[in-house]
């Protein structure tokens, strides 16, 4: 099994950190290569020409490899909702059909639909939370309901953000390809952590961003997009995402063909400086580990403190219906006020997210943060 990491990361041994759904920590080299590359733009000129560019395709090769993508169908962009929002300036729902979104889903899957949906004419169809926590069974069931609309889309995340309910995407995918519909996947809380393959899945749209699995900054996220709609127009129009409009030219709008990849939906503004070398090296990190490896450690985790707590009053969701690196936890009576700060207050840190309690462990924590864990909410209760 693979081994804790947290010598990686400038992390106290008095801290237990067990939020990294919310945003993860940065290994020690992320923050050195951040301190370096903010020296870098202070001193510009000493910036060779190739770097900006060679900064790009590494982190473009280094998203690709997380999800078995080419590089060139990979843009660089800075959240999940911008990547929504080339993804629903690509394509066309169909007055009439179904967009799906799952209930209490991130905002950013979910709104882009619900504002474009009364003036283009479709309705959105939200999965409802299902009691039994079978996600997957609750989309397929949407997905294939008699008499209901033709589906155009479904837009949903891989792992609910809330309660670390799992969908599984391969089935999903498969019947909305029964169906004639596009897949767009938020794997926010599960790209580096659960295997995922373009190439067999064959989603039209897959996007996430670093500062949470992925052990990267804030405003790097990264989107895939299927060759099939790689011949539309982007969300912006950058001299980048051109063919030939270059500053060194004697005439500078040359060609302004599109760029024949994903590359023309890449952000304007391409930051190269500082922060995306800082996202390369942490998806470099998670793949060098591989997804099975975490996804194996993170499990282990979880599961010692659900084994821990089960019993006490406290609801543990089934191990094979939630994500194995996302334990959500009910209570109940509802929540008690004040658990989640008074947990922080003793150097224990978890979220509270509808009502519920998640905790979200990663590759810098071990065996001692899970038991850790498991007496404070005990001792709590039993107070």
């Amino acid at each position: 099994m693979l081994a804790s990491q947290r010598a990686l990361f400038d992390i106290p041994r008095h801290v237990c950190y067990l939020n990294a759904a919310s945003y993860s920590p940065l290994p020690l080299r992320t923050l050195e290569a951040g301190r370096a590359a903010v020296g870098r733009k202070g001193n510009p000129w000493t910036l060779a020409a190739s770097f900006a560019g060679e900064q790009h395709e590494r982190a473009r090769l280094a998203a690709a490899r997380l999800i078995n993508a080419d590089a060139a169908d990979i843009a660089l962009i800075p959240s999940i909702s911008y990547g929504v929002a080339t993804a629903a300036k690509l394509l066309t729902i169909d007055r009439g059909t179904r967009v799906i979104v799952l209930d209490n889903d991130h905002s950013s899957p979910v709104l882009e639909w619900r504002t474009r949906a009364e003036a283009q004419g479709f309705s959105v169809d939200t999965v409802a939370s299902p009691g039994d926590g079978n996600w997957t069974s609750a989309v397929l069931a949407t997905v294939e309901r008699p008499g209901a609309p033709p589906v155009s889309l479904a837009s949903i995340s891989s792992v609910h953000w809330s309660d670390g309910g799992l969908i599984d995407v391969e089935k999903v995918g498969a019947a909305l390809r029964r169906q004639g519909a596009k897949f767009l996947v938020d794997a926010t809380q599960s790209a580096g952590v659960l295997a995922m393959d373009v190439q067999r899945l064959d989603p039209d749209f897959v996007i996430f961003p670093t500062y949470k699995w992925l052990l990267g900054p804030y405003g790097r996220a990264f989107l895939y997009v299927a060759k099939r709609h790689q011949d539309g127009i982007p969300l912006e129009q950058t001299a980048a995402g051109r063919r030939n409009v270059r500053a060194e030219n004697a005439v500078y709008f040359a060609d302004l063909g599109y760029v024949g990849d994903a590359r023309r939906f890449d952000m304007g503004e391409r930051d190269h400086f500082i922060s995306l070398e800082m996202a390369s090296i942490g998806m470099e990190m998670m793949a060098d580990w591989g997804a099975a490896a975490v996804a194996q450690r993170l499990g282990m985790l979880t599961e010692r403190i659900a084994g821990g707590l089960r019993g006490n009053g406290i609801e543990v969701p089934q191990t094979g219906l939630r994500a194995p690196h996302i334990l959500s936890l009910g209570f109940e009576n509802g929540m008690p006020t004040g658990l989640v700060e008074g947990l922080a207050s003793e150097g224990v840190y978890v979220a509270s997210r509808l009502g519920r309690m998640r905790i979200s462990p990663h590759v810098y924590n071990d065996e001692e943060d899970a038991d850790r864990m498991v007496a404070a909410l005990a001792q709590r209760f039993r107070t």
